[in-house]
């Protein structure tokens, strides 16, 4: 049997395989008549991220691209990522020729991760259509097209509202935006925010928009999409996808997984930042005075981070929790804390022991929090995080807040002071976090929500089989 052969194209780095591998899953398990070949293009780093490599299986291919010393040349800052996709164009093609010639399969169409949308230049010599898949907020999403437009039709610079108080009016968001919540790369003058603008200016020729989000949640957002006389492409919300799959990590889970095992129900508040997050020396000291303080019992996923001359560094584990932590802190906090590195995210907030998260705001972290049903303390670093903690605990009521606002300058390239959060202010934050019934009662409806969405009968399921339908048909 001849199948209609997809090509999924993700962005490198660790947040963005793993929800293009279950979208890819869940397209092949809903329709027979699919394949999909996901194009996984590594980037130079000095190690790889914690995180479980998927494996192909029938329909589902999964082709790796390796790092060479001509990617590694490409290290740059402001145009790494522009001349890394330029640099894997060829290899892309190479590959998708190989496909066109079997003979089982008929190729219509690729599905490429927010960042990769120079993609289209390869599905156009090929004659197929371009679909994207955001992995992030369709109210994030929301904000790049009305920015762009305010940006190409209005001449609005965004750059100008740095280090502002003021507040932006955006048709996805209910509530008027601070300036100091809209992401970092809109204010760098140096070609962040055009590109920013670019990849937005590009969305709008996309066949199709998938995106990681479902009716429920982004209800006004989806709404503002239908609202708009834009040029914007069909939204197909389609999540949450999540791996909930627990990677083995060397046995390090089962350590974990067994200490949970020991606690009462909903009485542990799991820290974690994600595989990008880390703090400096002194930020952890108040982190540590605030658990400590608070007499919560917790689970600290605490990591060192990276040099700041290697721009694609990760945090690693620590080889002694001592020689960053308060003295005597892991003695005094034994019999109700537990400080560990890498976490097995999905299944120590699937826990019934877990009854707060204090989170970054990553979208999948986002997503993976609700469908769990755990509260969060938001604590956003970099990226939309900011705009997602926003979200959460101003738009939608199911987070508290430690410091929305907050940004990392421990990246590469940070040269700014570290803005140091209180352990007052982080005190406050889980306590809010676990005695706040309210907000906990709106994260349990909207847990059952986010799992009604994706099954038979849900908005996303039926978004699913509406985007499979524009495939096969356009086909």
């Amino acid at each position: 049997m001849t199948t209609s052969e997809l090509v999924f194209i993700p962005s490198p780095g660790a947040g963005h395989l793993p929800p293009t591998v279950e979208l890819a899953r869940l397209l092949l398990d809903r329709d027979q008549r699919l394949s999909i070949t996901i194009i996984i293009m590594n980037l130079p780093l000095e190690a790889k991220p914690d995180t479980e490599t998927p494996t192909s299986t029938p329909r589902l291919r999964l082709i790796d691209i390796p790092s060479d010393d001509s990617t590694k040349d490409l290290i740059s800052p402001n145009t790494f990522i522009s001349k890394f996709l330029e640099n894997q164009k060829p290899r892309v093609r190479d590959i998708v020729s190989g496909i066109t010639e079997s003979h089982s399969v008929r190729l219509v169409g690729f599905v490429v991760d927010m960042f990769c949308v120079a993609m289209t230049d390869v599905a156009n010599e090929f004659g197929v259509p371009t679909y994207l898949y955001f992995t992030s907020s369709a109210a994030a999403l929301g904000l790049m097209f009305d920015l762009q437009a305010k940006h190409d039709d209005e001449d609005f610079d965004v750059t100008e509202l740095k280090d502002s108080e003021l507040e932006v009016s955006l048709p996805s968001y209910a509530n008027p935006v601070p300036a100091k919540v809209l992401p970092s790369v809109l204010f760098d003058k140096d070609g962040g925010c055009n590109t920013f603008i670019g990849l937005a200016r590009k969305y709008r020729g996309m066949k199709g928009i998938l995106v990681n989000t479902f009716e429920e949640l982004e209800r006004y957002a989806m709404e503002s999409f239908l609202r708009s006389n834009a040029n914007i492409p069909l939204v197909f919300p389609v999540g949450p996808i999540l791996n909930l799959k627990t990677p083995t990590n060397d046995g390090k889970a089962d350590g974990i997984m067994t200490w949970l095992d020991d606690q009462p129900d909903c009485s542990v508040v799991f820290l974690c930042f994600g595989s990008m997050g880390s703090f400096n020396e002194e930020q952890v000291k108040e982190i540590a005075v605030a658990l400590e303080k608070s007499g919560q019992r917790f689970l600290w996923s605490l990591r060192r981070p990276p040099s700041k001359d290697k721009l694609m560094g990760l945090p690693k584990d620590y080889e002694n929790y001592e020689d960053v932590l308060p003295e005597g802190f892991l003695e005094r906090t034994s019999g109700v804390g537990k400080v560990i590195g890498w976490a097995p995210q999905t299944a120590v907030l699937s826990h019934s022991s877990v009854g707060g998260f204090v989170s970054h705001c990553g979208w999948n972290s986002t997503l993976e929090s609700i469908w769990c049903g755990v509260p969060v303390a938001a604590w956003p670093l970099y990226a939309e995080q900011q705009l997602n903690a926003f979200k959460l605990v101003v738009e939608l009521g199911l987070a508290a807040e430690i410091k929305i606002d907050y940004r990392s300058n421990m990246r590469p390239g940070g040269n700014e002071k570290e803005v140091i959060v209180s352990a007052a202010e982080i005190e406050s934050g889980i306590r809010r976090l676990i005695s706040d019934g309210e907000m906990r009662k709106k994260v349990k409806e909207m847990k059952e929500k986010s799992r009604f969405a994706v099954s038979e009968g849900g908005s996303s399921h039926a978004s699913i089989g509406r985007f499979i339908d524009h495939v096969i048909v356009n086909e």
